[in-house]
């Protein structure tokens, strides 16, 4: 495995202090890694506003079976364009697998199987992404901006949003709390 493809499925934690607030206590399913730069949905904030049933309303699909639950900030880059992260026990049109952590849908296939009671055992839905150009995120994880933990499909599929940032810097047997928000060099 190269340097370059190491982050696929895995979770990026944003470091304390991260110099970007808009990645504050951020967690992010990485999903595509390589030489043409970093792709990966956040799984750790709530889009404000934004519920199941109204986007799929929005969407013309009848909610039928599915939960009315928050839909999450997926990240800054296209903010309307729609993700679902899920178990790999469905698959559709587009369906791809984040090998070690999940199964990512862009379709509304996947909406309307969700909304059918056919989808998949574990899921969420974001909107927007996270995206990094070529060699964008690696110059940020080497000025600590960045923590790659390791795939915890738990933390992603059973822990609440708000807690996600916590949960996975502790299965990483690391306490949040004795984080320093500075970093030096040797």
């Amino acid at each position: 495995m190269t340097d370059a493809q190491y982050l696929s499925g895995r979770l990026l934690l944003a470091m304390p202090g991260m110099f970007d607030p808009r990645f504050d206590h951020s967690v992010i399913a990485m999903c595509m890694h390589d030489e043409n730069g970093a792709f990966g949905v956040g799984i750790g904030h709530v889009r404000e506003g934004v519920r199941l049933h109204s986007l799929l309303e929005e969407l013309e699909i009848d909610p039928g079976e599915a939960p009315d639950c928050a839909v999450l900030n997926g990240g800054p880059v296209e903010p309307t364009r729609g993700f679902v992260l899920h178990s790999p026990d469905w698959g559709g049109q587009g369906t791809v697998e984040v090998t070690g952590l999940c199964a990512l849908s862009a379709s509304l296939d996947i909406l309307r199987a969700i909304s059918n009671g056919r989808g998949p055992s574990h899921w969420l839905i974001a909107l927007g992404y996270a995206g990094w150009g070529p060699g964008q995120l690696d110059n940020e994880m080497r000025h600590h901006g960045w923590y790659a933990a390791d795939a915890h499909g738990e933390v992603l599929f059973e822990t609440a949003y708000a807690d996600r940032w916590t949960a996975t810097w502790k299965a990483e047997g690391i306490d949040p709390a004795l984080l320093a928000n500075v970093t030096g060099r040797a």
